[in-house]
């Protein structure tokens, strides 16, 4: 593939990024503040370092994973370089240069930053391969997980307590199976990440509000609220009731605009990672339907767009969203069908804001708050705008011609 082609679909955030070779191996894992950024920055240098020399040569494919903060990237840089072992990051095994998260036994584990030392009674996370964002990454964590790093127990609680960063297990604020919860917790974050962290708790708080500890699940859902994810999950859930596993990085809307079939068009518009991509958007004028026809003239535009995507080797959409209902959602599923083209497709219809899916009977309606209608919503009506525009230009142009 063209990895330079990529590159400009490449979200502005913060991630993970995973490059790999023409087996589909990954040879190198990075984290970025800003993903589009970084991933570029490997391409645009005019002498790269030996290593990125032939690591570039290599590469054949990217797969980015974004994240909430820079924090949440790097630790899940170090949980993919020790699970996957790429060819071309840095050694990690040699665990005694890098810093560890080390957790103490007992009833009120520690939490603390260090260097792996033979024969220590503590529980080890990591290694990570940058101690300064490990430390900032803990100060952010440790709002949200209140977890203890005194090296020795005060008599009283201290200042961390009345800061809101710490239980005061000290000074029995908390029992022994509630702290350790706590702290299990806050392992599970580290380890397998914030949807599988998230997915837990939800399911957790599920079960507490069923018993009727209603307190318990309120601690809980506040605990995921403060790592920001309450409406990255619901997202993850929406996509996934669209027929879709994940939020979709590129996707092509279309709509038509015409009056009496007069001076007719279509227009395309793109969004990559929720932001208009317009240097993407495309414009059509209607060549082979006569008359008032918008099932006819929405295949011909489809038809077009992605013959050229096929024949020129363009980027595919990860989602098509089409401006209609149930009719115009089985001629857009039909001219992709005829090209060979798999690509989900929804429609979205302006009266009631259902969408309309291949997979379900029934249109979907979704909570007017829904973050994933608001982003289809907004797709939709910047096609319709685009559309309108060129039709009012070819208008405005049609009478100035007859003057």
């Amino acid at each position: 593939m063209d990895i330079k082609k990529k590159l400009s679909s490449l979200p502005n955030q913060p991630g993970a990024y995973l490059m790999k070779d023409d087996s589909a191996r990954v040879i190198y894992v990075g984290k970025a503040a800003n993903i589009r950024k970084r991933v570029s920055s490997y391409f645009n240098r005019q002498q790269p370092s030996r290593k990125n020399e032939i690591l570039i040569r290599h590469i054949n494919d990217l797969e980015i994973i974004p994240t909430i903060s820079e924090h949440e990237a790097f630790l899940l840089e170090s949980r993919l370089i020790k699970q996957l072992n790429p060819r071309y990051n840095i050694s990690l095994k040699d665990d005694k240069s890098f810093p560890f998260i080390k957790i103490t036994k007992g009833d009120f584990p520690r939490i603390f930053i260090g260097r792996k030392k033979p024969h220590e009674n503590v529980e080890y996370l990591g290694p990570y391969t940058n101690s300064k964002l490990l430390r900032l990454a803990l100060k952010s964590l440790r709002k949200i997980f209140k977890f203890c790093t005194c090296r020795i127990f005060p008599k009283n609680a201290c200042l961390d307590f009345h800061l809101g960063l710490c239980f005061a297990p000290c000074a029995g604020k908390i029992s022994p199976y509630e702290y350790k919860r706590n702290i299990n917790e806050f392992k599970l974050f580290l380890k397998k990440g914030s949807r599988v962290f998230v997915k837990a708790i939800e399911k957790k708080m599920k079960l507490l509000a069923q018993r009727k500890k209603f307190e318990q699940a309120i601690e809980l859902r506040e605990k995921i609220k403060a790592l920001g994810l309450v409406s990255q999950q619901a997202q993850l859930e929406n996509w996934d009731a669209l027929g879709l596993a994940t939020k979709p990085l590129r996707i092509e809307a279309f709509d038509i605009s015409n009056i009496g079939g007069s001076q007719a068009v279509g227009s395309m518009v793109t969004f990559i990672d929720g932001k208009p991509s317009k240097n993407d958007y495309r414009r059509f004028k209607i060549r082979m339907v006569t008359g008032i026809d918008d099932y006819a003239m929405l295949d011909e535009v489809l038809q077009r767009r992605y013959n050229r995507v096929l024949k020129d080797k363009l980027e595919k959409p990860n989602l098509v969203v089409i401006d209609g209902g149930r009719g115009h959602l089985g001629v857009a599923v039909g001219a992709l069908e005829r090209l060979g083209l798999c690509v989900p497709i929804i429609a979205i219809a302006k009266d009631q804001e259902l969408i309309y899916t291949v997979k379900n009977g029934v249109p979907l309606k979704l909570e007017k708050e829904n973050p994933v209608l608001q982003l289809i919503q907004r797709i939709r009506d910047e096609a319709h705008r685009f559309a309108i525009n060129y039709h009012k230009l070819l208008r405005k142009k049609k009478v100035f011609d007859k003057q």
